[in-house]
């Protein structure tokens, strides 16, 4: 390799693009190209950025496989930034297996980094972990380290871990600061930011108040039961009751909730669980219906006894009953919690990290833009989508998470 190219990869390793530019700017050969693929992707143009990986990929050729499979790499992190949660995300494992053939554990383990961060982002916590564990952090480029890391802190986030994801953010900004890259120190503090942000409200009988992680994790580990409107479930400790899929059930389970230790009228059961304005003898009914498969559903967690005027919630086991819900409430909570990253994201990749269909999530955006919440630039294909601003409204507990009873 020559003393251009040479020079122009330290540029871009200590976050440089316009210096790795000057050296390269204007070859043609493959390895120029890649580099300077990266280098616009460090400044912001993914499309150019895609065009010159593709081209030095397809210049390499068959010959130099970890050439292009360091390429693939680059490329999917860029899909990975862009939102692009399909296409070049797929080649990732290939050109892992690739480059860990040919010896060369730094880019292969920044691959398995990217693979992390993309089931982070889907909201694969179990996978996430795995793939974190496998990797070998050591060698990883010392750039990819504090990204290691804010997937840790990310992941304990989801998982309601404070403590392990204050541990994880010192590591974070210890491997930042070795970097010496300004911008990784920004992402930084974006996250430490993202982690001292209120986690959730805590809604009693009497009043409100907002929740950092810790107290959310400190409230989930004690023998309260708790009904956790971020993600649809009613929880005792380690014991889950997913009701997300169930939103009539969950509906009721939460006013029960907040009427807790006193009991909720039928009128009010009724008006939130089936949004009926006035309650006729089929809506008392249903209601029965539907209190007595919350009933078996909670069992043994929790009973539900009737009262002269409804429905009270009485705990087994657990001394207190405690409803927390997001700190903002909005009809799409899920899609501008994705959006409250700051990066621009494409439908199909809301859709693909929401686990619901496209069509729904553009009605969705539609109806956050006409509220002034998001807005659209591009075309087609190329249309991305970013909030415009959205206080108060972290991503911990709100972003999609495969939930078990464990």
């Amino acid at each position: 390799m020559d003393s251009l190219i040479t020079a122009a990869g330290r540029a871009l390793a200590q976050g440089d693009p316009l210096a790795a530019l000057k050296r390269v700017a204007l070859r043609e050969d493959p390895p120029a190209l890649a580099l300077r693929g990266i280098a616009m992707a460090q400044l912001g143009d993914f499309k150019r950025a895609k065009e010159l990986l593709r081209r030095a990929a397809r210049g390499f050729g068959p010959t130099e496989p970890m050439a292009r499979a360091r390429c693939a790499v680059a490329e999917a992190e860029i899909a990975l930034v862009s939102r692009d949660l399909s296409g070049p995300l797929r080649t990732l494992s290939a050109a892992r297996a690739a480059l860990d053939a040919h010896g060369d554990r730094a880019n292969a383990a920044h691959a398995g980094y990217l693979e992390a961060r993309h089931l982070l982002l889907v909201g694969r916590l179990d996978e996430t972990e795995r793939a974190l564990h496998s990797l070998d952090a050591d060698a990883l480029p010392q750039a990819s380290r504090t990204g290691y890391w804010l997937v840790a802190v990310g992941l304990a986030m989801r998982r309601i871990q404070a403590e392990t994801a204050r541990a994880a953010l010192d590591q974070a900004r210890r491997a930042a600061q070795a970097a010496r890259i300004p911008a990784l120190a920004a992402e930084v503090d974006r996250t430490a930011h993202a982690l001292d942000a209120p986690a959730a409200r805590l809604v009693t009988r009497d009043g409100q108040r907002l929740l950092g992680l810790a107290e959310v994790e400190a409230l989930i580990a004690s023998d309260t039961l708790a009904v956790d409107a971020c993600r649809g479930v009613v929880r005792t400790g380690t014991t889950l009751v997913p009701l997300a899929g169930r939103p009539v059930l969950f509906a009721l389970a939460r006013t029960l909730a907040e009427a807790w230790p006193g009991d909720a009228s039928r009128e009010g059961l009724i008006a939130r669980a089936f949004r009926a304005r006035e309650a006729d003898e089929s809506h008392r009914a249903r209601l029965r219906v539907e209190i007595g498969r919350l009933r078996k559903a909670l069992r043994p967690m929790a009973g539900i006894s009737a009262t002269r005027r409804g429905f009270a919630l009485i705990p087994q086991r657990s001394r207190a009953v405690a409803l927390f819900a997001p700190p903002v409430e909005d009809a799409h909570a899920e899609v501008l919690a994705l959006l409250a990253d700051g990066e621009a994201w494409s439908s199909s990749a809301l859709a693909m990290a929401l686990g619901i269909s496209p069509r729904t999530v553009q009605r969705a955006l539609e109806t956050l833009a006409a509220e002034g919440k998001v807005e659209a630039f591009g075309r087609g294909r190329a249309c991305r989508w970013m909030a415009l601003s959205v206080p108060g409204f972290p991503t911990s507990l709100l972003l999609p998470v495969q939930l078990t009873g464990s």
